[in-house]
């Protein structure tokens, strides 16, 4: 798309694209992560934000109507490595504390999707676009609530996870 940034504009534009990525790759992610959750309860946190961030896609692509951009996905190796990290460990992970690891990948995912909502909401509103900023808001808010969800739901797997076996006698 742009080799090079000449305008903060296309920076912005650039950063939309690589957001409205992460977003599509989440869904991705949580498909593979409900797969592989065992408690119940986990699954369903899993799926009801897999909904949430198929409509997090939309709102992404409702931005791009707003600038009148064509919709676009510039890459996002932050979310790739994200990614990649979380596979690699759910594969070494025992069955028996797979939730809390996965877990522990949604707090860490969670947090960098609100860095990203952050930035662009602050940018949004430095261009002066508040229906812009209105738009990215819902994601905002709705990543602020999973993150909790998120966390509640990690204390109590790990609360119930299996305990190290004490090397002392």
């Amino acid at each position: 798309m742009f080799e090079r940034f000449e305008k903060p504009a296309e920076a912005y534009e650039f950063k939309l694209g690589a957001a409205l990525t992460m977003e599509k790759k989440i869904v991705e992610m949580l498909e593979e992560n409900i797969a592989a959750a065992q408690d119940a309860k986990v699954k369903d946190l899993l799926r009801t934000h897999q909904q949430e961030t198929k409509n997090h896609v939309e709102v992404l692509e409702q931005v791009f109507g707003a600038f009148e951009w064509d919709i676009d996905d510039s890459p996002c190796p932050a979310i790739d490595g994200l990614e990649k990290e979380g596979k690699a460990t759910v594969k070494k992970t025992d069955d028996s504390f797979v939730d809390s690891v996965i877990l522990q990948g949604a707090v860490e995912i969670e947090h960098h999707e609100i860095g990203v909502y952050t930035n662009l909401i602050l940018n949004a509103r430095a261009m002066g676009r508040q229906d812009v900023v209105d738009l990215l808001e819902k994601n905002l808010h709705s990543e602020e609530q999973a993150l909790q969800k998120a966390i509640a739901q990690q204390e109590q797997v790990a609360a119930v996870s299996p305990k190290p076996q004490s090397s002392r006698s």
